[in-house]
C-alpha cells in the first residue's frame, strides 16, 4: 500500500485537518514523524513514528501497541485530525456526527510531523474513491 505525506509539516503548536473518507472500504490517516523509515517494511506503531486510524471493511482501529479496536457508530464520511504538538496529543473526530473517535495522549514529539494518508488497495474498484484532505482555517 502507498502512504502519502503532505508537503507541509508542523513542529509546534496545534493543527487540524479533515479527510473525506466517504464511500471508501479501507484507508489509513493520521500523522507521522519526519524521520520514519520509508524504504523498508516496518510496524506502523507510535513507537515507530506513526499515529493513525485504520479502517477496513467496517472495522476501525487505532494503530497503538497493542492496537485499539474502536466502535464504528455509522458510516464515516469525514474524519478530523487534531494535533497539539506541545501537549503530545493526537485526536480523531467524526466530523459529520461531531463526535470524538479516539485520542492518543502522552505522545512525545521531537521532530516535525506530517499528515499521512493511505487510500488502501483498489479492491477491484470497490475502493476507487479518493481520499480528499482539506485544511481548516482556525481562529483563536
Amino acid at each position: 500500500m502507498v502512504n502519502v505525506l503532505t508537503r507541509q509539516s508542523f513542529s509546534s503548536g496545534r493543527f487540524y485537518f479533515e479527510v473525506q473518507v466517504k464511500d471508501k472500504t479501507r484507508w489509513r490517516l493520521g500523522v507521522t514523524r519526519e524521520s520514519v523509515n520509508r524504504k523498508y517494511v516496518i510496524t506502523f506503531t507510535p513507537e515507530n513514528g506513526f499515529w493513525f486510524l485504520h479502517f477496513e471493511e467496517d472495522e476501525l482501529v487505532f494503530n497503538g501497541n497493542p492496537a485499539v479496536r474502536l466502535p464504528v457508530r455509522a458510516e464515516l464520511q469525514k474524519v478530523g485530525v487534531f494535533v497539539d504538538y506541545d501537549a503530545g496529543l493526537v485526536s480523531f473526530y467524526d466530523v459529520e456526527a461531531r463526535a470524538h473517535i479516539y485520542s492518543a495522549t502522552g505522545c512525545t514529539f521531537s521532530e516535525p510531523l506530517y499528515p499521512i494518508l493511505n487510500p488502501g488497495s483498489h479492491d477491484g474498484s470497490r475502493n476507487s474513491t479518493p481520499l480528499i484532505i482539506s485544511p481548516v482555517n482556525q481562529t483563536d
